[in-house]
């Protein structure tokens, strides 16, 4: 069978969603399949859902992927996967299910804790993990499950118990090694990966009360990590990478150098400017700022400085579904591109708390600036230049770490496809907005370059990234005296915010 018939299965696990499809060796995307995940949030900082049912809906993607390749006579030689970063799961080894609701990495149910340890360890966890303690803790959960939920104790008397983020769960139910393993790209959002050692930092992990017999093996993001299981997907291949889905979007994109800066939109918008194989002083420059690992693979570790809104895609889907605002999120970019200006309204996607310009997990989302004059048109532009305002403070927050300039912006993910959006990124940045075609897909794509660049498909990445193609470049309309008031009026209205929620902590 000839090379152009022959295709990587790739899975997309996120967090509103799942996907499969199927990857060629011209970086094509096709067969896909999508099932909508839910997402709970039964009261203020506590963020849940059901991996059982994640499992189930991406066994069926994977299933209706492969169904409609078969018919088109394509043969699927290798599976990638791309998942929801920091997302933990507790399950029970002997049944394989789920013992307590996953913990999204949305939530902060554990900040007070951390914030506690804080003072202590953030100086050195900084230095060795990229990062403060932060605000939520996938060990911290973990250990809290272990001395509160009878479950989850029984089982690990037992020898039985399991633990890991989605890549984990994930890994260890498709694959018949049946080993728990991770992921640096999917381990550094976990708070506790050593990024220059590629292993745990155990004294951390100790001061958290988490077992390190729970540990899942730390494999690189590009391995081998069995065949898999026949009796759930009807294949016997071999699984061959498997990282976190922002940073498998970035090499989708093409964002492989030193100094390219892209943006993945998703349930939130995360942005991340490629620093090369070295890692950055270890100073906190800024506190929403982390280093990640970008990928590795042959041994050696390429890192990215990241700045994210957790609330974004999901802000929309929220006023869509919650609210009922529009009719979709669609609707809302439709709305907007009808009208020049929110005409002074303004929206603060912090549904989850703010990130940049400083942590503060106590900020509530807003929107202000409405009279009686204002329309459904303008609430929709709002909407969309809160988001787009969110994310040019994080590309000023990387910029500020690294001391490296941003010539250009990479866009992917579900919401690059609004141009209203991208136009609005673009003004408010001041450098070109890259879309690349089928960018909705780079989670797919690069997950499936991982798994192919040693020769399966492509001989290295860069062979892999000459398959790519931009669909469209967004230049800066706005006048630097426009940018500037409205940078600085944006900036205003998040320091009101903050100026709230720092009232909000002391009360």
């Amino acid at each position: 069978m000839s090379q152009q018939q022959r295709v990587i299965l790739a899975i997309d696990e996120g967090t509103s969603g799942t996907r499969a499809a199927v990857v060629d060796a011209k970086g094509r995307v096709s067969c896909l399949a999508y099932r909508s995940l839910r997402v709970e949030s039964p009261q203020p900082g506590v963020v849940e859902q059901d991996a059982n049912v994640t499992l189930e809906k991406t066994l069926e993607v994977c299933r209706a992927t492969l169904a409609q390749a078969a018919q088109e006579g394509l043969e699927v030689i290798a599976l990638a996967i791309a998942t929801q970063r920091a997302t933990a799961v507790l399950w029970d080894t002997r049944t394989g299910r789920a013992l307590v609701p996953a913990m999204v990495w949305q939530d902060t149910r554990h900040r007070d804790a951390l914030a506690q340890l804080a003072p202590d360890w953030d100086r050195t966890l900084i230095e060795r993990v990229g990062r403060p303690a932060g605000v939520r803790s996938p060990y911290l959960w973990a250990a809290g499950h272990l001395r509160e939920t009878a479950a989850v104790r029984e089982a690990q008397r037992q020898r039985r118990l399991a633990f890991g983020t989605m890549d984990t769960w994930l890994l260890w139910h498709l694959s018949n090694e049946g080993a728990c393993v991770t992921t640096p790209t999917n381990a550094t959002s976990a708070s506790a990966y050593v990024l220059a050692g590629h292993c745990y930092y155990r004294a951390w992990l100790d001061a958290l009360g988490f077992p390190a017999d729970l540990l899942p093996a730390l494999r690189e993001d590009a391995d081998t990590f069995g065949r898999t299981r026949a009796d759930l997907l009807g294949i016997d291949v071999p699984i061959l990478a498997c990282a976190g889905d922002q940073l498998a979007g970035g090499v989708g994109l093409g964002c492989l150098d030193r100094g390219q800066s892209m943006c993945v939109h998703g349930t939130g918008s995360f942005v991340d400017l490629l620093i090369g194989t070295a890692l950055p002083p270890a100073t906190a420059g800024h506190d929403g700022t982390l280093v990640m690992t970008a990928r590795r693979h042959g041994g050696v570790s390429h890192f990215s400085l990241e700045t994210f809104v957790p609330t974004t895609g999901s802000a929309l889907n929220w006023i869509c579904e919650k609210l009922r605002w529009f009719d979709d999120p669609k609707a809302i970019a439709a709305q907007a591109a009808t009208v020049a200006s929110s005409r002074g309204v303004a929206f603060l996607p912090a549904l989850t708390g703010l990130r940049v310009p400083k942590l503060e997990p106590a900020a509530r989302a807003s929107l202000c600036g409405i009279s009686i004059a204002t329309t459904q048109a303008e609430i929709a532009y709002a909407i969309l230049e809160g988001i787009a305002q969110s994310v040019a403070l994080c590309v000023e927050a990387n910029e500020a770490v690294a001391d490296v300039a941003t010539g250009e912006l990479i866009v992917g993910g579900g919401l690059s496809g609004s141009d209203t959006l991208l136009q609005m990124q673009a003004d408010l940045c001041g450098v070109p907005v890259r879309r690349m075609a089928e960018s909705d897909r780079a989670s797919l794509r690069g997950a499936a370059f991982l798994a192919g660049a040693s020769g399966l498909l492509w001989d290295s990445l860069d062979e892999a990234r000459a398959t790519l193609a931009t669909d469209a470049v967004f230049e800066p309309n706005a006048s630097p005296e426009t940018r500037t008031h409205r940078r600085a009026t944006w900036r205003a209205r998040v320091e009101a915010e903050l100026a709230h929620a720092a009232q909000f902590d002391q009360a």
